[in-house]
């Protein structure tokens, strides 16, 4: 004991100086310090699956022989029933062959019936559209006219709403236009008014001040003839003057 207590005690000063190492997995040569490491790690390994067992609900099974031959065994349940159990499941997996040709047939018919199923929609198609009817016979054909009589009312049906919509839609918007039709025309004919009106104010204002002042209107239509008579005067005194002379 004391050679395992040097032994360990420079690995624990080294483990404070450096950290922990890895530690090289080999078999440990010196007998005693061999069964310290057995003792310490099979208890570690025994508490493992104790845990193992309990946080995980497992059913765990551990047996360990010493290198003297003591048994050392954990088990949750118990070591033979977990012994049991593992044996079926050994003989189970040989078994694994004959469930994976059971898938394999299993999705060759789910294979074949979508085959099928596809089929029979691609016929019902070439049938809606008056195709390969040679193949079916007379109640055959009478199911499908009338399923194609329903399908066409329907049809005619959502067609006319669809028409009697769009005819509704263009009266409103017919009437949209009439009535802004109607309010430029309506405002047309106020700007008419306006104007006929500022027209008339001006007719009836330059009247008004033709009658209130008669005398300026009369001087300026003879203005030009007054001239004229004094020109006319001024010529026949030269006349005379000139006859004097003479």
């Amino acid at each position: 004991m004391m050679e395992f207590r040097n032994h360990q005690a420079p690995e624990s000063s080294s483990h404070r100086k450096m950290g922990r190492g890895k530690i090289e997995i080999k078999r440990i040569e010196n007998t005693t310090n061999r069964q310290v490491t057995f003792c310490k790690r099979r208890n570690g390994l025994l508490k493992k699956a104790y845990e193992l067992s309990v946080l995980c609900d497992a059913e765990v099974a551990l047996i360990v022989f010493s290198s003297r031959g003591r048994l050392y065994e954990y088990a949750n349940n118990s070591v033979r029933a977990t012994i049991e159990r593992y044996k079926k499941a050994c003989s189970d997996t040989s078994n694994t062959g004959s469930i994976t040709e059971a898938n394999t047939q299993f999705y060759q018919q789910e294979a074949s019936k979508l085959r099928r199923q596809i089929r029979e929609i691609q016929n019902l198609n070439r049938h809606i559209l008056g195709e390969a009817l040679s193949t079916l016979n007379y109640k055959e054909l009478k199911n499908l006219e009338g399923r194609l009589e329903k399908g066409i009312s329907r049809i005619r049906s959502k067609k006319n709403e669809m028409l009697f919509a769009e005819i509704e839609f263009m009266q409103k918007r017919e009437m949209e236009l009439q009535n802004h039709n109607n309010y430029l025309r309506a405002k047309i004919a106020e700007n008419e008014r306006a104007e006929q009106q500022q027209t008339n104010l001006m007719t009836e204002t330059a009247y008004h001040d033709s009658i209130n002042n008669p005398s300026q209107s009369f001087d300026r239509h003879f203005l030009p003839v007054n001239l004229l008579n004094s020109n006319h005067h001024y010529s026949r005194q030269d006349q005379q003057t000139a006859l004097q002379l003479v």
